[in-house]
This record gives C-alpha cells, sequence and structure tokens, in this order.
C-alpha cells in the first residue's frame, strides 16, 4: 500500500519545476532590462552623431527607461493589488514588446523618448509584480535566494547588451537597430508569460480560497496546501504612509533610490566616465569592468544566504561609499589606486542590489506588498532618472572628481537610513 504523503504549507515546500519556471519568468524581465538599459550607451554613442545631441538631450534619452520605471511601479503596482497579479505580469511585456519594435522607427529625439519611456513603464509595473509574485509562491527557505537572483540575471542582462552594443558599434551598425534588438528577450518572455497562474496568497487574500488551493495542488502536488488566510480589505495607498508602515516605505523607497542613482548613473555612461580616468582602450576596460559587474552580482547572491540582510546591507554600503569618494579624491595620476577603487565599487555596487529585489517583498503584507514594492521601485527609479538625467550636465559644468563626490554622499545617505531603519526579514513568515 502507497504511503500517503504529509500535508505540507506552500512556504514549507521544496522547490519543485513550477518554482523554476516562475523564477525564471520573473528574471527574464530583468535580464530584459539590463539589456535595455545597458545597449543605450552605445546606442547613444552611434546616435550622437547622427542627431548631434547636447547633454540635455543624451540626459534625457539615458534616463527615459527610468522616468518610465518610475511611473510604472507605482501605478501598475497599485493595479495589481486591485485587479490581481497575473494580468499586469502579461500586458507589461506586451507593451514592452511593443515599445520595443517600433524604436526601429523613431524619427527624432521626443518620439525615441516616449518609446523608451513606455519601455520603463512595462519593465515598472513588472518589477512590483514580478517580485511579488515570486515573494508570495517561493518556500521560505529559498525565497531569499530566488529574490536575490533578480540582480544576477539584471547583470547578465546589462552585459550580454554591452558586449553585444561593443560589438554592433564597431561593425557600424545604426543606434535604431541597436535598440530595437532588445525586442527579441522582450517577445520571448512575453510568450513564454501566457497561461500563467495568479497568485494564490493574492486569491486568499481575496476570498477566493478554492481557485487558490487549486493553483496550489496543480502546481506544487496534491500534498502541497496553502494555509487558510482572513479574507483581508484593498488597503489604499494611503496606508502605506500610515503609522503602521510609514517606516517600511520611508526605508525600502530611500535604500534602493541611494543604490540605484549612483550605479545607473556610472554605468549608463561608462565609456565617458573611463574616458575622464583615462581608462578607456578599445573595448578593454568595459568588458572587465563587466565581468566584475557579474562577479558582484554572484558575490552577492552567497552573501545573501550567509548574512544577514541588515548586516549585509549596511556593510556594502558602507564599502561603496568609500570607493566612490576616494573616485573623488585620488589625483588622476594614481591611476593603479583608482582602478582599484573602480573595481571594488562596481563589485560591491552589483553585490548590494540583491537586496533590492528581497527587502521590499519581505517588508509588506499581502494586501500591500505589490503596491509597497511598486513604491519603493518608483521612488528608485525617479532617483536614478534623475542622476542619470544630470549626470553628464554635472560632469560638464562642475567636472568628474565633485562628480563622484556627490554621488558617493548619496551612498553615505544610504549608509544613515540603513542604520537606523533597517528591519531583519531574513527567514520570517511573509505577512
Amino acid at each position: 500500500m502507497k504511503k500517503k504523503k504529509k500535508k505540507i504549507p506552500m512556504e514549507e515546500s521544496p522547490i519543485r519545476k513550477f518554482h523554476v519556471k516562475m523564477a525564471t519568468l520573473t528574471f527574464g524581465a530583468h535580464f530584459t532590462d539590463g539589456y535595455v538599459i545597458g545597449i543605450i550607451s552605445f546606442a547613444l554613442l552611434a546616435l550622437g552623431k547622427v542627431w548631434d545631441l547636447t547633454p540635455f538631450e543624451l540626459g534625457l534619452l539615458g534616463s527615459s527607461v527610468l522616468i518610465g520605471l518610475f511611473f510604472g511601479s507605482f501605478l501598475l503596482g497599485w493595479a495589481s493589488d486591485y485587479i490581481g497579479r497575473q494580468k499586469i505580469f502579461l500586458f507589461s511585456f506586451i507593451l514592452i514588446t511593443l515599445a520595443s519594435f517600433l524604436q526601429l522607427f523613431a524619427p527624432n529625439v521626443w518620439i525615441l523618448f516616449i518609446l523608451r519611456f513606455f519601455i520603463g513603464f512595462g519593465l515598472g509595473g513588472d518589477y512590483t509584480v514580478g517580485q511579488a509574485m515570486l515573494a508570495e509562491f517561493s518556500p521560505k527557505k529559498y525565497r531569499g535566494s530566488l529574490l536575490g537572483s533578480f540582480n544576477v540575471f539584471f547583470t547578465v542582462g546589462y552585459v550580454v547588451s554591452s558586449l553585444i552594443g561593443m560589438f554592433l558599434l564597431d561593425a557600424g551598425v545604426a543606434w535604431n537597430w541597436m535598440l530595437a534588438s532588445s525586442t527579441i528577450p522582450a517577445i520571448t518572455v512575453l510568450l513564454l508569460r501566457i497561461g500563467t497562474p495568479e497568485s494564490p496568497k493574492y486569491l486568499m487574500s481575496q476570498g477566493e480560497e478554492e481557485k487558490a488551493q487549486e493553483i496550489v495542488k496543480e502546481n506544487l502536488g496534491e500534498h502541497v496546501y496553502i494555509p487558510h488566510e482572513k479574507q483581508t480589505k484593498n488597503l489604499g495607498m494611503k496606508h502605506l504612509f500610515g503609522k503602521k508602515y510609514i517606516k517600511r516605505t520611508i526605508f525600502n523607497g530611500t535604500f534602493y533610490a541611494c543604490i540605484v542613482l549612483p550605479y545607473f548613473s556610472v554605468f549608463t555612461f561608462l565609456p565617458t566616465i573611463l574616458s575622464y580616468f583615462d581608462m578607456q582602450e578599445g573595448h578593454t576596460a568595459d568588458i572587465v569592468l563587466n565581468l566584475f559587474l557579474l562577479l558582484g552580482a554572484f558575490l552577492g547572491t552567497y552573501l545573501t544566504v550567509k548574512l544577514s540582510r541588515r548586516g549585509f546591507l549596511i556593510s556594502s554600503f558602507v564599502i561603496c561609499f568609500v570607493s566612490l569618494a576616494l573616485l573623488g579624491i585620488i589625483p588622476q595620476s594614481f591611476s593603479i589606486l583608482l582602478i582599484i577603487a573602480f573595481v571594488v565599487y562596481t563589485i560591491f555596487i552589483s553585490a548590494i542590489n540583491n537586496l533590492v529585489g528581497i527587502y521590499p517583498a519581505e517588508s509588506f503584507p499581502t494586501e500591500l506588498r505589490a503596491s509597497g514594492v511598486g513604491v519603493a521601485t518608483a521612488c528608485s527609479r525617479i532617483g536614478s532618472a534623475l542622476g542619470t538625467f544630470l549626470l553628464p550636465i554635472m560632469i560638464t559644468r562642475l567636472g568628474l572628481s565633485p562628480t563622484m563626490l556627490i554621488l558617493s554622499g548619496v551612498l553615505l545617505l544610504g549608509t544613515i537610513v540603513s542604520i537606523t531603519l533597517a528591519p531583519e526579514t531574513k527567514g520570517k513568515k511573509l505577512a
């Protein structure tokens, strides 16, 4: 007689093929995001020769996706708490795929800006919903490593786009074909997402327990169940800024912004910055730093498992602050020290990025999770968009060293906020 398997709650389930599938579909969005942001660096080099772009227009196009991410994460994250995760999960990549392809025909700066804004809008919504869905499906034991892996795939997408961008730029390929190449990863993710189920935790919060249990059994096994949860009211955005959640909202929005602002500012205009340091010899420096970004992403995944969330966050902020401040202080003649500081910054700003996929998703309850992740992502993207927009202007007017010191000040702010407000969420059950 076959022994009946013991019933286990969804959060205690071992990793199944379904978890791998959901993770892959969510990681695909981050790969696409990295690709979209990375390819613009090389497209702008080609585009600048055709359209004679001003520093303002360079900053506008460089920050276009990030501006879209701000609005998309805020609005689509809020919407998914009302209409469900799955609808936004699919819609976001329909929008990304169409806008990516239409870049091929952009006739001027403003149309290109609008198209890249819509790409960012879709990615912003997908960030919030993807993090919420993966957090809600993941077993508690593996949640940190799965959510932390977002950054690995973003970095892989960024590095792949950089290598392709170098090749296409050297081959004389037009800027619009460079940008439209993001259609390939986007449509791949879109097609694979068709048929994705709704989050069981979201359905439970809406009182649809039977449907939630059915999805869990179908995808995770007959012996797996989702514990009963009371139906919750759809909480409005105002609850994120109420007494109960205001500290979590401030912390997540601030620490996230303080990481991605200097990250995107530096790496969107990496070829320009390297030329100021006399470190640009062909594409060697770009390739080496991209490899260190990858190293940092994998290191961050390891440290996420080994260290506490709070300890990893604070120590990484300190290292990034010191290394970027040194880039603003060390004289240009001390090239070896500059290279070491840049490498250390590259590794640890990539490593700390693993936490932006974890902390927001673990900080809010189901009925506010997508909205909370959305607000945190929105804060981060308006900060990174502002930094990316202003960077070429600041370098032109202030010089590179003062600009690096300003960016290091952002990291110092992140350090202070993390010491003051960062909670420990590792290993805790999702609310």
